[in-house]
Order: structure tokens, then sequence, then C-alpha cells
């Protein structure tokens, strides 16, 4: 039996979710093809097929999702090893249990979930996790659940409503109450000043009631997502220094939140030393005393790189291409937020690169992403292009839109998809 057919038999379609808000993709068994081993967890694996041999040996007639395990549990013995705390994954940006399994095989051993169904989640693949609950508002049964049923202790609060919540729920449990900081407005791709958190005032008042209701306090705070600028972290915790003095108390816990950004086509960010260096920093100034526990959430930083999805040109008209996947699939953040993936032929494609209008396979007209592809000229239809950067919140907001709730899942060796700086022939403008 050849490799190619070897690695076909290892892959099946199935049907996704018919609504948003999947908790995972579909089941597929890990290609094993005999090739020589790769480490992954300290414990020697089958090498896994290229993208390229995936796609040779199955020609996917639906989007195929190519998940690196490797990549990931490279990305977290990174992350781990440079910040000077607990790093919690947020689990909400790509909570496949295979992504869960490699983040922990890197050295996460803390998690931000944000609903009682990823507690179970987490719980269910990993028994010794950490698993703090980080959404500010929270139905009851699921507070109860949580800390009932599945030993959570951490919950984010941003009203007095929510800690009573809390306490009510938790019956007579031992907590902890981490109170959420609003900030500003900022410069982040995602902002998510609008929603949750305490303005300043109230935060302190909250911050105090925590202390004298709870085992154990803490704030947080969220700079909003993909944010670029390590200042970002240094303003937030300068306010975060004022609501500590005005409280009169000091956290047990001060959590920097999440937002730490990824190489996209467009934007290139700073090293995340820098990111590090801005938080010591900023923590420095508080002066706050070695018993107070620093916490980060990241969530894109860890899983953005390590997946990707390989598409087919269904039709080419002119200087726009219709595709197998779009909006409502895994590239929901390529159309009105205007993320721009990085992209690349599957196969060696002749002609100078230039850019592509890129539309979805549904049909509503709002299936369209916001900004080009650059692609090879000779580029048409039944050609396969890879989608690098889907890892974070790709297959977490797919829908089953208009009937289009068919993918593959295969694991794969390569690296990331590289951003068009170091593509031949790529442009962003």
């Amino acid at each position: 039996m050849t490799a190619h057919r070897q690695f076909a038999r290892h892959i099946r379609p199935v049907a996704a979710p018919r609504r948003r808000a999947s908790a995972r993709l579909w089941p597929a068994r890990r290609l094993a093809a005999g090739l020589p081993g790769t480490v992954l967890g300290g414990a020697a694996a089958p090498r896994l097929p290229s993208v390229a041999e995936v796609v040779a040996a199955q020609a996917p007639p639906v989007p195929l999702h190519c998940l690196r395990p490797v990549t990931l549990e490279a990305a977290s013995r990174r992350f781990v090893g440079a910040f000077p705390g607990s790093v919690l994954y947020a689990v909400k940006c790509n909570p496949q249990p295979a992504v869960l399994r490699a983040l922990w095989a890197g050295g996460v051993r803390h998690f931000d979930a944000a609903s009682a169904a990823e507690v179970a989640l987490v719980r269910g693949l990993l028994p010794a996790a950490r698993i703090h609950f980080m959404h500010p508002v929270k139905a009851r049964p699921a507070i109860a659940d949580a800390c009932r049923g599945y030993g959570v202790r951490d919950f984010a609060v941003d009203s007095a409503d929510e800690i009573a919540k809390v306490l009510e729920e938790a019956g007579g449990r031992p907590v902890g109450l981490m109170v959420r900081l609003a900030l500003p407005k900022g410069g982040a791709v995602w902002d998510l000043s609008g929603k949750f958190g305490a303005p300043p005032a109230e935060a302190a008042s909250l911050l105090r009631q925590a202390r004298a209701v709870a085992g154990r306090c803490g704030l947080t705070f969220h700079v909003g997502s993909q944010c670029l600028d390590p200042g970002a972290w240094e303003r937030a915790l300068l306010l975060a220094g004022s609501v500590i003095a005005e409280a009169g108390t000091a956290p047990d816990v001060l959590d920097v939140g999440g937002g730490f950004p990824v190489p996209y086509d467009d934007a290139v960010p700073p090293p995340l030393d820098d990111f590090v260096a801005a938080i010591r920093r900023g923590v420095a100034r508080l002066g706050l005393g070695p018993s107070t526990e620093l916490w980060c959430e990241p969530g894109r930083a860890l899983v953005a790189e390590a997946e990707s999805v390989v598409v087919q040109v269904l039709a080419r008209k002119g200087d726009a291409l219709h595709v197998n996947d779009g909006i409502y699939g895994s590239l929901s953040d390529a159309g009105p937020p205007g993320f721009r993936f990085p992209v690349r032929p599957v196969a060696a494609i002749g002609g100078p690169w230039m850019p592509f209008t890129v539309f979805g396979p549904t049909c509503d007209s709002m299936d369209r992403l916001k900004e080009p592809w650059w692609l090879p000229a000779g580029i048409g239809e039944g050609d396969w292009i890879e989608v690098g950067n889907i890892g974070a919140y790709g297959q977490a907001l797919r829908t089953g839109f208009n009937g289009f709730d068919r993918a593959l899942l295969a694991e794969v060796r390569d690296g990331p998809v590289p951003v068009a700086a170091a593509r031949p022939g790529a442009r962003v403008a």
C-alpha cells in the first residue's frame, strides 16, 4: 500500500453542528504512515504527513483542517517559559481535545473556562488541570456545577450582584473572586472594552468586598484581542495600581488577561519578550509583595499558528475566486474584522502573483472576505489553497449555514504558513 493510500484511509468526513458555538471539530484519527518518529510530549510518535501529502492522498472536496501538534507544544513551552507567573489558556479560542492535550504536553497547567461546558471538557480530558471560571457573568447552575461538581474555586466578577451569586451557589465552599476592571477603549484589533468590567471606583469597592468575603481576591483586566502594543499592558497596570491603592488592600492575584498577538500578513507584532518586559515593568511599579500571584490568559498566541485550513477553488471569474470555505465557516475573522490570513497554493502554480477577491461557498452575498488574497495568476478551478493561522477561533466560530457543514481534520508535520513578508511574490497592499 502506498503512503498516500495510508494517509487517505485515516481521514474521514463527518458533519459539523448546524449552529454557531461548536465545542470541537469533527473526530478523525491521527494520520500514521510508519514514517520516522517525532517526539510529542516526551514520547515517540509516528511521523505525521505533510499538508501536500494529505491533499495528494485525499483530494479533499471539503475544507481540510490541518493541526500541528508540535507547533502547539512549542508555543506553550515558549510562553510558559517566558511569562513570570501562571499561564491560563483561554479554552474558547480553540477547544479541540487534541489542542488541549498538546498544550498540556507543552507545560500549560491552568485553563480559563467561560462556560460550564468548557469546565467539563477540560476536567474530563485533563483531571489534574487547574480551571478558573473567568467569565464575569455566569448562570447560577453553571457556577454550582463548576464549583460543586468539578472543583473550580476561582470566579471572575464585575458587580456586587455577581459576588453574591457566586457565594450563594458555592454553598459555603471556599472561592476566589477575581474583580474584572473595565479599561478605556484601546488600540487592539478586537476592542473588548464595552461589555465587561467595573469602572475603577466600583472595582476598588468590589475588591474590598471580595477581600472581606472570599478566601482570596484578585484583580483582572483585558486589553483587547490581538493587541500589538506592549505599552497597553503598562497603561492597564497603572490603572490597576490606582484601583489597588483606592481599595486599600493588595490582591492575592493580579491577572493581566490575554490579547497577546500573532503575525498576520498585514501585521507582524513585536516579539513576546517585549510584552513580558512591559508587564514586568508595570507590575514592578505597583510594589506588590511576593505573595501576589501573576496570571495571564493567552489564547490566540498559543494556538493561532498551529492550525490551517486547505480550501478548494470552486470557480474563477477574472480576478475573483469562489472557494469552499468562508465567513460562515472557519474564515469568519477574514470577513468584517478584516484579518489578513497568510495564504499559499498547496501545489506549484505558474504566473506572477496578483490580488484576488475571494468569496465563500454559501448563497449569501455577504460571504465575501474583506481583503484580497495574493496568489499566482495561474490559479483556477480545482486548485487547493492553504490558509494559515486559523487556530484561533477558526473552528470555534464555524457554522453549518446553508448546508456547508462538512470538513476533514488531519494532523500534519508542517510548520506554520509563513506571512507575506516570507512568501516569495506575496503582497499585502
